[in-house]
C-alpha cells in the first residue's frame, strides 16, 4: 500500500511539474524550438522531478567528455525514468523516441515537436527520422538513441540486441559515440505494466567517446558490438 501511494504521488508529481512548464516550451516550440532554453528547462524539469520524489542519483562522467563537442549518446533503456535520467545531465540532446511519446496528451505535444519520433514498424517513418537525426547532426546538434530500440529487453538488466541506426549514423557523420549506463532504472521503475515505483539509488555513467573520425559503414557491426560491451559490463559490474 506505501509503495502504491509514493507512486501516485511520484507520477501525479511528474505530470504536475510538466503541465506548470508547460506554456513555456509551447512559447519557446512556437518561437524557437532550439533555443538553449529548451534543454534548460528539461534539465529543471528532470531535477525538480527526482528530488521531490526522493530518489537520489549520481552521475559519473569520463574524463575524456567535453560537452562542448557534438556526440551521439547510446544507452541501455529498460524503464520509462531513463529519459529524465539523462535530461538532469549536462547533455543538450535531441531524444529519438518511439511515436506513441508523441501521442500522450500534453506531453505528446512538446516531445514530437522539440524530440524525433518514429514508428519502427514503418519503413518510412524509419526512414524519415534517420533523415531528421542526420539533419540534427549536421547542424552540430547532439542526439540520444536507445539502441535497443524501445524498452524491449526481456529480462533486465541484460539488453536486448541492438539495431544499427546510431551507428550507421555515427559513422556517415563522423560524430562520436559516448556509451551511457543506467544501472538501476530497471528496478526504480519496472516495465511491467504496473507503473509501481520502488525506493532505490540511481546512477548514469558516461563512458569514454569512441572516436569514428576515418570509420566505414563496413564498421558498424564492430562499433555496435564495442558500445554493447561495454555497457554490457557496467550493467554487469553493478548488478
Amino acid at each position: 500500500m506505501l509503495r502504491r501511494i509514493y507512486s501516485v504521488y511520484s507520477l501525479s508529481l511528474f505530470a504536475l511539474i510538466f503541465i506548470l512548464m508547460l506554456p513555456l516550451f509551447v512559447l519557446l516550440i512556437r518561437t524557437d524550438k532550439r533555443h538553449p532554453l529548451v534543454y534548460v528547462l528539461h534539465r529543471i524539469w528532470a531535477w525538480l522531478y527526482y528530488t521531490c520524489s526522493f530518489i537520489p542519483i549520481k552521475r559519473i562522467y569520463s574524463k575524456k567528455l567535453d560537452f562542448s563537442k557534438q556526440y551521439i549518446f547510446c544507452s541501455n533503456h529498460f524503464s520509462y525514468l531513463d529519459i529524465p535520467a539523462i535530461g538532469i545531465n549536462k547533455v543538450r540532446p535531441i531524444f529519438v523516441g518511439k511515436s506513441s511519446l508523441g501521442k500522450i496528451p500534453l506531453f505528446g505535444y512538446m516531445y514530437r515537436n522539440i524530440h524525433i519520433t518514429l514508428d519502427r514498424k514503418n519503413l518510412m517513418s524509419k526512414y524519415n527520422a534517420l533523415g531528421k537525426c542526420a539533419k540534427e547532426l549536421d547542424e552540430g546538434r547532439n542526439l540520444v538513441i536507445f539502441p535497443e530500440g524501445g524498452i524491449s529487453s526481456k529480462k533486465p538488466p541484460k539488453m536486448a540486441k541492438f539495431k544499427d541506426g546510431a551507428f550507421r549514423l555515427a559513422i556517415e557523420k563522423q560524430v562520436p559515440i559516448v556509451p551511457v549506463t543506467i544501472p538501476y532504472n530497471w528496478i526504480l521503475l519496472p516495465d511491467d505494466g504496473k507503473l509501481l515505483l520502488h525506493r532505490h539509488k540511481n546512477l548514469i555513467v558516461f563512458h569514454d567517446p569512441i572516436n569514428t573520425k576515418g570509420m566505414r559503414l563496413d564498421e558498424v557491426e564492430s562499433l555496435k558490438k564495442k558500445v554493447f560491451e561495454i555497457i554490457a559490463d557496467e550493467l554487469e559490474l553493478r548488478n
